[in-house]
Protein backbone atom coordinates (compact mmCIF):
# COMPACT_ATOMS: atom_id res chain seq x y z
CA UNK A 1 0.00 0.00 0.00
CA UNK A 2 2.42 2.62 0.77
CA UNK A 3 4.51 1.81 -2.43
CA UNK A 4 1.14 2.79 -4.37
CA UNK A 5 0.65 5.90 -2.43
CA UNK A 6 4.54 6.60 -3.08
CA UNK A 7 3.88 6.10 -6.72
CA UNK A 8 0.81 8.17 -6.91
CA UNK A 9 2.56 11.06 -5.13
CA UNK A 10 5.69 10.88 -7.67
CA UNK A 11 3.31 10.58 -10.74
CA UNK A 12 1.22 13.75 -9.40
CA UNK A 13 4.95 15.72 -8.43
CA UNK A 14 5.82 14.64 -12.45
CA UNK A 15 2.45 15.60 -13.49
CA UNK A 16 2.48 18.89 -12.20
CA UNK A 17 6.18 19.81 -13.12
CA UNK A 18 5.04 18.43 -17.18
CA UNK A 19 2.16 20.90 -16.58
CA UNK A 20 4.17 24.37 -15.73
CA UNK A 21 5.63 25.16 -19.35
CA UNK A 22 1.85 24.72 -20.55
CA UNK A 23 0.70 27.09 -18.42
CA UNK A 24 3.61 29.89 -18.95
CA UNK A 25 2.96 29.07 -22.89
CA UNK A 26 -0.76 30.15 -22.21
CA UNK A 27 -0.16 32.71 -20.73
CA UNK A 28 2.38 34.03 -23.83
CA UNK A 29 -0.44 33.35 -26.10
CA UNK A 30 -2.88 35.52 -24.17
CA UNK A 31 -0.43 38.42 -24.56
CA UNK A 32 -0.45 38.42 -28.25
CA UNK A 33 -4.01 38.12 -28.49
CA UNK A 34 -4.45 41.11 -25.93
CA UNK A 35 -1.76 42.77 -28.25
CA UNK A 36 -3.80 41.88 -31.54
CA UNK A 37 -6.86 43.27 -30.18
CA UNK A 38 -5.58 46.55 -28.70
CA UNK A 39 -3.58 47.08 -32.84
CA UNK A 40 -7.44 46.36 -33.95
CA UNK A 41 -8.95 48.26 -32.32
CA UNK A 42 -6.54 51.58 -32.65
CA UNK A 43 -6.50 50.67 -36.50
CA UNK A 44 -3.19 49.67 -36.62
CA UNK A 45 -4.39 46.13 -38.07
CA UNK A 46 -6.91 44.52 -40.26
CA UNK A 47 -9.25 41.78 -37.94
CA UNK A 48 -7.90 38.23 -38.66
CA UNK A 49 -11.53 36.96 -40.20
CA UNK A 50 -10.75 39.49 -43.51
CA UNK A 51 -7.37 38.52 -43.68
CA UNK A 52 -8.36 34.97 -43.96
CA UNK A 53 -10.21 35.23 -46.28
CA UNK A 54 -7.44 36.72 -48.37
CA UNK A 55 -4.89 33.84 -47.29
CA UNK A 56 -7.34 31.39 -48.53
CA UNK A 57 -8.03 32.59 -51.89
CA UNK A 58 -4.26 33.08 -52.11
CA UNK A 59 -3.00 29.77 -51.00
CA UNK A 60 -6.15 27.27 -50.67
CA UNK A 61 -5.65 24.76 -48.05
CA UNK A 62 -6.32 24.38 -44.16
CA UNK A 63 -4.86 27.16 -42.38
CA UNK A 64 -3.19 25.45 -39.32
CA UNK A 65 -1.36 28.31 -37.53
CA UNK A 66 -1.15 32.42 -37.57
CA UNK A 67 0.98 34.36 -36.06
CA UNK A 68 1.28 37.98 -35.51
CA UNK A 69 4.36 39.25 -35.91
CA UNK A 70 6.94 42.60 -36.13
CA UNK A 71 8.63 42.50 -39.39
CA UNK A 72 10.56 46.16 -39.73
CA UNK A 73 8.18 49.00 -39.20
CA UNK A 74 4.87 46.74 -39.75
CA UNK A 75 2.83 44.17 -38.36
CA UNK A 76 2.72 41.06 -40.41
CA UNK A 77 0.30 37.78 -40.09
CA UNK A 78 2.13 34.66 -40.74
CA UNK A 79 -0.31 31.67 -41.87
CA UNK A 80 1.02 28.07 -41.76
CA UNK A 81 -0.76 26.60 -44.44
CA UNK A 82 -1.73 23.02 -45.62
CA UNK A 83 -2.50 22.23 -49.24
CA UNK A 84 -4.76 19.65 -50.40
CA UNK A 85 -1.55 17.72 -51.58
CA UNK A 86 -0.13 17.38 -47.88
CA UNK A 87 2.61 20.19 -48.79
CA UNK A 88 2.85 23.39 -46.19
CA UNK A 89 3.21 26.92 -47.43
CA UNK A 90 4.10 29.76 -45.20
CA UNK A 91 2.20 33.07 -46.22
CA UNK A 92 3.05 36.39 -45.11
CA UNK A 93 0.00 39.65 -45.52
CA UNK A 94 0.63 42.62 -44.19
CA UNK A 95 -1.93 43.62 -41.38
CA UNK A 96 -2.38 46.80 -42.06
CA UNK A 97 -3.11 46.47 -46.33
CA UNK A 98 -4.05 42.99 -46.43
CA UNK A 99 -2.03 42.02 -48.77
CA UNK A 100 0.44 39.13 -49.33
CA UNK A 101 3.62 40.32 -49.15
CA UNK A 102 5.13 36.94 -49.32
CA UNK A 103 4.67 33.22 -49.83
CA UNK A 104 7.61 31.20 -48.90
CA UNK A 105 8.21 28.06 -51.15
CA UNK A 106 6.37 25.12 -50.57
CA UNK A 107 7.82 22.07 -48.12
CA UNK A 108 6.40 19.09 -47.28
Amino acid sequence: MKTVLTLLAVLGVAGLMLATPLAARAEDDDGDHDRARDLYERGEIEGLADIMAVVRAKAPGEIVAVDLIRAGDKWVYRFQVIAADGRRRVVDVDARAGGVSSGQGDRK
